[in-house]
């Protein structure tokens, strides 16, 4: 807890964790923002940046470049006056470097068992090939059968089999290995939305967890963001002219369409970005990592945007072994 600058501490009973970082659809990050700010959560403690992150780009406002601020980690609290659990919610704006991630985990552990933390909960995105206009269905998966079994009353949909990429899903994990159970709400998104923020399964993700908690949330501005959001992806259906819900089930050459238009109509996550451009630090180092960073260039579907950058890379590895 070294890397911790704690400014309180309150006193807390038998709080919960909750853990969220920027990935697809922003569902994570979007959910804990609202949570923080509809609770009025206080902030406590800090995690440092500068041996988590690193900086990738320089930014220019108003013409003039200069060198971005590090990312925040903040802890924050909530006290429940209605129920048996408090609140710690950890909420950062951007996904370290994950060659670090066992090392800036422990750091939240620590925090976490300090306060006698009972479970750590996360949320996440779940891209599946459905449509925008569909409800969200919310996915858990947990830390052990026994929560399972607590959580069958609550009539959620659970994950058997799978991976949660990224620190959303990763925290769960180390926090498991160091003896805190935990669960992982996912909320469905399309795969054509990945690169754009989903309101809609970050309320669903929201309303499970006020369920599971019996914490009483106001969704309203997340549904409000969510109707309009809908009609963005509609007119852009329409700008792009693959179909739409009232012409029947969008197909995979449509969603393949609309991933690439996507990709040039819109940005991609901050984490994205430095996820990918660590890729390129490290092909750059070593090539056997250009099929990861591929891979990566693939999903999100901004592979051409890249691609000089790319087979740039494997003409220099060439070059060195001449």
């Amino acid at each position: 807890m070294d890397k911790v600058q704690i400014r309180k501490r309150p006193k807390l009973k038998r709080p919960f964790l909750i853990v969220a970082w920027p990935g697809m659809g922003e569902v994570a990050f979007r959910a804990v923002s609202h949570l923080v700010d509809k609770l009025k959560a206080e902030p406590f403690a800090q995690l440092a940046s500068e041996d988590f992150f690193y900086l990738t780009s320089s930014v220019i406002q108003n013409g003039i470049l200069g060198i971005p601020e590090l990312p925040a980690n903040t802890f924050y609290y909530w006290k429940n006056k209605a129920g048996e659990n408090d609140l710690i919610i950890f909420l950062s704006n951007a996904q370290p470097d994950l060659t670090k991630a066992e090392a800036y985990s422990q750091q939240i552990i620590q925090v976490a068992k300090a306060f006698k933390t009972q479970m750590v909960i996360s949320f996440a995105a779940m891209p599946q090939p459905v449509d925008h206009t569909q409800p969200v269905n919310v996915w858990v998966t947990s830390t052990s059968q026994e929560l399972n079994n607590t959580l069958k009353k609550h009539n959620v949909n659970f994950l058997s089999d799978g991976q949660i990429s990224g620190m959303n899903g990763l925290f769960l994990g180390i926090a498991k290995r160091e003896g805190l159970a935990g669960i992982c709400l996912l909320g469905e998104i399309p795969l054509y939305t990945i690169q754009i923020e989903n309101p809609k399964a970050s309320g669903a993700v929201l309303e499970a967890f006020s369920k599971i908690t019996r914490i009483q949330l106001d969704l309203a501005s997340l549904i409000n963001q969510a109707h309009a959001m809908e009609e963005e992806i509609n007119k852009l259906l329409d700008y792009l002219k693959v179909g739409s819900p009232s012409s029947g089930p969008i197909s995979e050459e449509d969603i393949e369409k609309i991933k690439k238009s996507l990709g040039q109509l819109v940005k991609l996550p901050v984490s994205i970005k430095q996820k990918i451009e660590d890729l390129f630090t490290q092909s750059g180092k070593d090539i056997s990592k250009a099929g990861e960073l591929k891979a990566e260039l693939d999903k999100w579907s901004v592979y051409k945007e890249y691609e000089d950058r790319f087979l740039d890379l494997f003409r220099k590895s060439k070059d060195k072994n001449n």
